[in-house]
C-alpha cells in the first residue's frame, strides 16, 4: 500500500469515525489542536489502523505522532515491515 493510499484510507476513516470535514484533513494537520481529537479518539483510531495493518500497534510506536502525515508514515512503516 503506497503513502497515498494509506492518506486516502485515513482520511476515510477520520470522517466516518469522527465526523471530520474531508476539506480539513490534511498531511500537516494536527490531530489534536487542528482535528479535535482526543486521548479516546486517538485510541479508536489506533484500534482501526491495527485492523487496517493486520498487526499489533504498541503505543510508543504513536507517541510522537502529532500529525495526519505522522500517522501515515507510521501505518506505511508498518505494512513495509
Amino acid at each position: 500500500m503506497t503513502r497515498d493510499e494509506v492518506f486516502t484510507k485515513l482520511s476515510g476513516y477520520l470522517q466516518e469515525m469522527f465526523e471530520i470535514p474531508a476539506e480539513r484533513i490534511a498531511p500537516d494537520a494536527k490531530l489534536f489542536e487542528d482535528l479535535d481529537l482526543d486521548s479516546i479518539d486517538a485510541v479508536d483510531l489506533v484500534v482501526k489502523l491495527q485492523e487496517l495493518t493486520g498487526k499489533k500497534i504498541k503505543p510508543d510506536q504513536f507517541k510522537t505522532v502529532r500529525t495526519v502525515g505522522d500517522v501515515v508514515d507510521r501505518v506505511h512503516d508498518l505494512l513495509t515491515e
